[in-house]
């Protein structure tokens, strides 16, 4: 299995490297004119990892993780369109604005490409992951999407890179999950300090 990690964030990167610690064939990509001159991104290049563009990262992947800032998401879209197929297995792992107007990133995504394999997972971390979390108190991520089967290859997905994996039902629950983040970053503003959800059972 191929996994392709598209946009140059923090989140992206992190990511890529759990998945390549584990044994995964991993490629990223990146779009047109990104500088790859970061300490983390020079690293991937030095030992030979695969930094693509967005074509070629899609066109190689069965697994498509998207990463991208909010900018890039519509050029990211018609890239998914021209290059990827309803086939491949779509993780969103980005936030939408915090508008209430404004479907979720998610829904966004679904309704450009066309794909019904869209899936979201590892929104909770951000996008400045690990940054965000430099006590790596965060063991676990919540998940959303319709295929039962598919949402058994993201559990274990997740589960194989060291995170909790928490079932958040359907992919239209993505909403909520997107809400959630926006929340915790309303409390850390407040609080003047990261703060994250844990979900407890009692």
């Amino acid at each position: 299995m191929n996994i392709g990690i598209l946009g140059g964030t923090n989140l992206a990167t992190n990511l890529g490297n759990k998945f390549i610690g584990r044994g995964m064939d991993v490629v990223f990509g990146v779009r047109e004119g990104f500088s790859t001159r970061k300490v983390e991104w020079k690293i991937l290049k030095m030992q030979n990892h695969y930094v693509l563009n967005y074509a070629d990262a899609i066109t190689a992947s069965d697994v498509v993780i998207i990463c991208c800032e909010n900018e890039f998401l519509p050029v990211v879209c018609d890239y998914l369109k021209q290059y990827g197929s309803p086939d491949k297995l779509y993780i969103d792992s980005t936030n939408g604005v915090h508008n209430e107007s404004v479907d979720c990133n998610t829904t966004y995504i679904r309704n450009e490409t066309g794909y019904q394999r869209i899936f979201k997972a590892f929104n909770n971390l951000g996008l400045d992951y690990p940054k965000s979390d430099p006590l790596e108190l965060i063991k676990e991520t919540y998940f959303c999407g319709d295929n039962p089967k598919d949402k058994q290859l993201l559990k274990k997905l997740i589960e194989l890179i060291g995170f909790k994996a928490i079932d958040a039902g359907m992919i239209k629950n993505a909403c909520l999950l997107e809400a959630v983040y926006h929340l915790s970053k309303e409390i850390s503003m407040a609080k003047s300090g990261d703060c994250h959800f844990r979900l407890m059972s009692v």
